[in-house]
């Protein structure tokens, strides 16, 4: 059930903190875009849902790694994950989705993003790096290696001393993933282009898969 525009303070106060976290990240894509960042960073504690009909990436990497980061209630934490590197992609369909819970009043709280529905406007992304928990799809590689050193691929800077440069990778020439469900602790582009953006908050639980 989508939530509906209430007043009272502590509503007002959640949407303060979600809303500029949009435009935050939007900065921050900028920023990786004219290399004034590294992208080194404290993950949140939550997890995020992303689901997309297709996903054609260019220069695919592959390798593990560690999200350091803290949970919801500051305490330290860390998470094996594996990321997936791009250099371009192209993405149909896209929902990300995160549930905020307890909520003063209202419980749990879920943000759910869309975007690229048409198929003649993908989301599109360069130097996109993803942070990967769990991935459910159906895969297609071109001239793909498969177990290469993992330093011999193409490293998301700023990340170096997380990842093992002898530890297991992989690297395809192009990547097609379809019908994709995927679980991530988070998600960095060089610029990231959302065609048909559409924000929403509902009340409860609700994801995109």
């Amino acid at each position: 059930m989508e939530s509906q525009a209430r007043g009272g303070t502590r509503w007002k106060r959640f949407a303060v903190v979600m809303v500029p976290s949009v435009a935050a990240t939007a900065a921050i894509g900028v920023a990786l875009a004219q290399g004034a960042l590294a992208a080194s960073f404290s993950v949140s504690g939550q997890s995020f849902k992303v689901s997309a009909d297709q996903l054609v990436g260019q220069d695919f990497v592959q390798y593990g790694s560690i999200a350091d980061g803290t949970d919801l209630k500051g305490n330290k934490t860390a998470h094996p994950v594996a990321v997936s590197g791009f250099s371009s992609a192209t993405i149909s369909n896209m929902c990300q989705s995160v549930v905020t819970p307890d909520v003063p009043i209202f419980g749990s709280v879920s943000l759910e993003l869309r975007a690229g529905r048409e198929s003649a406007k993908p989301v599109k992304a360069t130097n996109l790096y993803l942070d990967v928990a769990q991935l459910d799809a159906d895969a297609k590689f071109k001239n793909i290696d498969i177990g290469v050193a993992a330093g011999d691929t193409r490293i998301q800077p700023g990340t170096e001393k997380k990842v093992n440069p002898f530890g297991f990778a992989q690297r395809a020439e192009e990547a097609t993933l379809t019908d994709v469900r995927q679980t991530a602790w988070a998600t960095t582009a060089g610029t990231f282009e959302l065609s048909g953006l559409s924000l929403k908050l509902h009340k409860g639980v609700k994801e995109c898969y």
